[in-house]
C-alpha cells in the first residue's frame, strides 16, 4: 500500500472498518462542539506494541470566545460527560494539551491547539470552514484513533 493511499481522504462509499474508530470522535466534535471536521485514514505508531497499526485521524476546527486554555478545559470536560473515559496507561502529553481517551472499542489521542500546527490540506480546509467572528478565535483539534488495546502494564 502506498503512502498516498494511506493518507487519502475516505469517501462515504468506501469506508474501511478502521474509519469507524474515528466516528464517535467526529460526532462529538461536530454535534457537541459545533466544529467542522474531516476524517482520513492513517497509520498509528503504537508505543505499546512497537508497531504501526491501521487507524484514522480527525482534523477539526472550531471557534471560541473563551480563549484556548478555557476551551481546552471545556472540551475535555464535555468529552468525559459524553461517555469517553481515560485509556489504561494513557501516556499523555498534558503540557501539550494531548490526552488519550477510550470509547467502545476505540482508543483516541486528542490534541487541542491554537494556531495552525499541522500544515496539512485537511487542516487548511477545516480552518477555512470555521472563520471566527468578532470576539472569537479559531482553535483546532487533531485526533488519532485506533482499535483499543489492553494496558501494557
Amino acid at each position: 500500500m502506498s503512502v498516498a493511499l494511506i493518507l487519502a481522504p475516505l469517501s462515504a462509499t468506501s469506508q474501511p472498518q478502521n474509519q469507524a474508530h474515528c466516528s464517535a470522535a467526529e460526532r462529538f466534535m461536530t454535534n457537541d462542539r459545533k466544529m467542522f471536521a474531516e476524517v482520513e485514514r492513517d497509520t498509528i505508531d503504537d508505543w505499546r506494541t512497537g508497531r504501526k497499526l491501521p487507524g484514522c485521524r480527525v482534523t477539526a476546527a472550531g471557534v471560541t470566545t473563551r480563549g484556548l486554555a478555557g476551551e481546552a478545559a471545556l472540551f475535555y470536560e464535555r468529552l468525559r460527560a459524553s461517555g469517553w473515559t481515560r485509556t489504561p496507561d494513557p501516556r499523555d502529553a498534558p503540557n501539550e494539551s494531548s490526552l488519550r481517551f477510550r470509547r467502545g472499542g476505540s482508543d483516541c489521542l486528542f490534541n487541542v491547539y491554537g494556531d495552525a500546527l499541522l500544515f496539512t490540506d485537511a487542516e487548511q480546509r477545516v480552518a477555512e470552514a470555521r472563520q471566527p467572528g468578532p470576539g472569537e478565535t479559531r482553535y483546532g483539534v487533531f485526533v488519532m484513533c485506533m482499535a483499543a488495546l489492553p494496558a501494557k502494564g
